[in-house]
């Protein structure tokens, strides 16, 4: 069993950035995909950026070039750095760990969720 704990969300102006972090424990996820997903209200989940070991990234078209994924297998954490914040980014995010290594998923653990809150 993981568990995953995010942390670095918080209250930030239009165009600021936020660094959120997910720190696993339990079983390590080095050849496990990980993802981060959001949640804003009214809306369905989506898939915001994932990495794999192998350092293949995907990202959802509304972030590129604005967030990037990374991660550190022996921290066993994963980060997401997001600059030029806007608004519509405004969510609940929460990471997750893949069954495998696909970016693609499916995703089997999940994080509590961290709350991002983007003023205009």
């Amino acid at each position: 069993q993981v568990q995953l704990v995010e942390s670095g969300g918080g209250l930030v102006q239009a165009g600021g950035s936020l660094r959120l972090s997910c720190a696993a424990s339990g079983r390590t996820f080095s050849s496990s995909a990980l993802g981060w997903f959001r949640q804003a209200p009214g809306k369905e989940r989506e898939r915001v950026a994932a990495i794999n070991w192998s350092i293949r990234t995907y990202y959802a078209d509304s972030v590129k070039d604005r967030f990037t994924i990374s991660r550190d297998n022996a921290k066993n954490t994963v980060y997401l750095q997001m600059n030029s914040l806007k608004p519509e980014d405004t969510a609940v995010y929460y990471c997750a760990k893949g069954s495998s290594w696909s970016i693609i998923g499916p995703f089997s653990s999940w994080g509590q969720g961290t709350q991002v809150t983007v003023s205009s």
